[in-house]
C-alpha cells in the first residue's frame, strides 16, 4: 500500500518530537507538510526534517489534496474546532490529549466524526502504548492478580523553576485535567471501562504562587467512585525535585502489579557514602519516548489495515467528563456526582 501521507500542525517541544517520529522512524508514514504560526519552528523544520511544504496557516494545510491525515500537536483550546475542520476536509486525525476541555466541544467531535465514518481520529493517550503498561494489562486481563479494584496512578513532572507552567496554566485547564487525565485513562482502560459514579479532589500550591491567579494548583489529589465499588486514587504534582515520575499500581483480590515505581532513566546504581541510587527520567520525553514511536506506528497501522487501537473518541470524551469532574470537586470542596 501507499505510505500514508500526513501533515503535522504545531513543532513545539512535543511537536518536534513527532515530526521527527513521522519523518524518520515509521513505516509506512510520509510527513509531507507541517504547520506552524512561528516563523521559527517553520525554519526548524526546513533544515531539520524532510523536504516538505510548509504553512503558517491552517487552512491553508488542510487544502492540500494531495494530504491523508492531519497530525495535531497544538494548544488544546483549538483541538475540536482543528479535528472537526479536518474531518470536514477529508483528513484522518491524530489529536494530542485532551479532546477538549469542554464537554460540548468533545460532543461536536463525535456529532461531526459521525458524518464521516471512513474518517479515523484517535486521541493521544500514550501510556496505553508504552510496553509496560501493554503488559499490565495483558497481565490483568489473563487474571494474574484476581479481579482488579483499586487503582493508585500518579502523573509527577520535575519542578520549573523558570515557571513554565504557570504561564502554561491559563490554557492548560488546570492540574487535573492537563496531567491526572492520562490515569484517569490508564484507570479505566486497567478496571475494564467500569462507569464512573461520583469524584472527589483536594489540592494545594506547594511551590508556584503565581498558579493562584487563575485558580490552579501545582499538587492535588483525586478519587474516583465507580458504579461497581473499584475504586482509583489520583496524584499529579509540577514539583517533584528528582524528575519526571509515572508510576501506577493496580490491586487485585489475588495480588497487586505496579509499573514504574522506580522512575530510573537507565540501568546504573550508584552506591557511596549517600547510599543506593538512580538517575531518574527528568521529563515524560524519555520516559515515553517508545510509546510514542509505537503510538505513531499502531495510528498507522489502523489507517492501512484497519487495525483497532483500542482507543475510541468515547473514551477521550468520558477521560475529559472526569477530568472536569475533579476539577470542579477540587473548586467546590465537595464530592461531584457524575
Amino acid at each position: 500500500m501507499n505510505a500514508v501521507r500526513f501533515g503535522i500542525v504545531g513543532l513545539g517541544r512535543l511537536g518536534r518530537r513527532h515530526a521527527e517520529n513521522l519523518a524518520w522512524h515509521v513505516p509506512g508514514a510520509k510527513l509531507v507538510a507541517a504547520c506552524s504560526p512561528v516563523a521559527q519552528e517553520r525554519e526548524w523544520a526546513s533544515s531539520c526534517l524532510p523536504e516538505l511544504s510548509l504553512h503558517a496557516d491552517y487552512e491553508t494545510l488542510l487544502a492540500d489534496a494531495s494530504i491523508d491525515a492531519v497530525w495535531l500537536v497544538t494548544p488544546t483550546s483549538l483541538h475540536a474546532r482543528q479535528i472537526i475542520a479536518a474531518l470536514r476536509a477529508g483528513k484522518h486525525v491524530f489529536c494530542e490529549k485532551p479532546l477538549s476541555l469542554d464537554l460540548d466541544e468533545c460532543d461536536a467531535v463525535l456529532e461531526e466524526h459521525s458524518r464521516h465514518p471512513h474518517l479515523q481520529v484517535m486521541i493521544g493517550f500514550v501510556r496505553r502504548f508504552d510496553a509496560s503498561y501493554r503488559d499490565a494489562f495483558d497481565g490483568i486481563a489473563k487474571g494474574a492478580i484476581g479481579r482488579p479494584f483499586m487503582v493508585r496512578s500518579q502523573t509527577c513532572d520535575k519542578n520549573d523553576p523558570d515557571g513554565f507552567f504557570v504561564r502554561f496554566a491559563p490554557t492548560s485547564g488546570g492540574l487535573f485535567l492537563d496531567c491526572s487525565v492520562h490515569d484517569i485513562d490508564l484507570a479505566r482502560w486497567l478496571l475494564g471501562n467500569p462507569k464512573p459514579k461520583r469524584v472527589y479532589a483536594s489540592g494545594t500550591i506547594a511551590i508556584h504562587e503565581g498558579l493562584r491567579e487563575c485558580g490552579d494548583i501545582d499538587n492535588g489529589v483525586g478519587t474516583i467512585e465507580f458504579d461497581d465499588g473499584r475504586l482509583a486514587v489520583l496524584y499529579a504534582s509540577r514539583t517533584m525535585a528528582h524528575g519526571h515520575d509515572t508510576q501506577t499500581e493496580v490491586i487485585g483480590t489475588a495480588g497487586a502489579l505496579s509499573v514504574g515505581r522506580n522512575p530510573r532513566a537507565n540501568r546504573v546504581e550508584i552506591a557511596d557514602a549517600h547510599g543506593m541510587r538512580n538517575a531518574c527520567t527528568p521529563t515524560f520525553f524519555e520516559r515515553f519516548e517508545d510509546a510514542f514511536l509505537r503510538e505513531a506506528q499502531a495510528f498507522v497501522a489502523l489507517l492501512r489495515d484497519g487495525r483497532p487501537t483500542g482507543l475510541t473518541l468515547e473514551d477521550a470524551r468520558e477521560a475529559t467528563r472526569i477530568g472536569i469532574a475533579m476539577r470542579e470537586a477540587y473548586e467546590k470542596g465537595r464530592a461531584v456526582e457524575l
